[in-house]
C-alpha cells in the first residue's frame, strides 16, 4: 500500500509550534545554544577538536573557537595538546562543565514538564509522547539533502 503523503502545511505548522518552545527553553538557560551544543558533545564523548565540534554542532570552526575560549575561561572545558601532534588541541569537559550542563538541561526539562502537565490533557500528552520517535527520525544522520 502506498504511503499517504502528509499535508504540505505540516512542515510549516510544525516549525510554528516548535519555535515558541525553543524560545522558551532558551530563555530559561544561561548558556547559549551553541555553547550548550559543545558541552553536550563533550558529555556524550570523551574529547573533541575544534573541527569535530564544528561538524557536530554544524557551525564554523571560527565560531567554535570563540565559544571554546569563553567556555574555557569559565572553567567549563579544558584544552589539552595532542601528544603526537602539538598543533592539535583537544577539548575535554571539566567537572564544573558537567555540573553546568546538567543544570542547564534540567532548567529546560523542568519548564517543559510543567508546561506539558499544566497545558495538555492526558490524551494530548500521550499523543505527544507517541510522536517523539517520529520526531527523532527527522534528525537522523542519513537524511538525503
Amino acid at each position: 500500500m502506498p504511503r499517504k503523503q502528509p499535508d504540505s502545511s505540516v512542515p510549516r505548522l510544525l516549525l510554528d509550534a516548535l519555535r515558541p518552545i525553543q524560545r522558551e527553553l532558551n530563555a530559561q538557560r544561561t548558556v547559549s545554544t551553541g555553547k550548550l551544543g559543545i558541552l553536550r558533545h563533550l558529555v556524550d564523548g570523551d574529547r573533541a577538536t575544534t573541527t569535530e565540534l564544528a561538524a557536530r554542532i554544524r557551525v564554523s570552526p571560527q565560531a567554535v573557537s570563540l565559544a571554546t575560549r569563553e567556555l574555557e575561561s569559565l572553567g567549563l572545558i579544558a584544552r589539552t595538546q595532542d601528544a603526537e601532534d602539538r598543533r592539535r588541541a583537544w577539548f575535554v569537559l571539566t567537572d564544573a562543565g558537567r555540573a553546568r550542563y546538567d543544570a542547564e538541561l534540567l532548567t529546560g526539562v523542568d519548564w517543559l514538564a510543567k508546561a506539558i502537565d499544566q497545558r495538555l490533557t492526558a490524551d494530548e500528552a500521550q499523543r505527544l509522547a507517541d510522536a517523539i520517535p517520529a520526531l527523532a527520525k527527522l534528525t537522523a544522520e542519513d537524511l538525503d539533502a
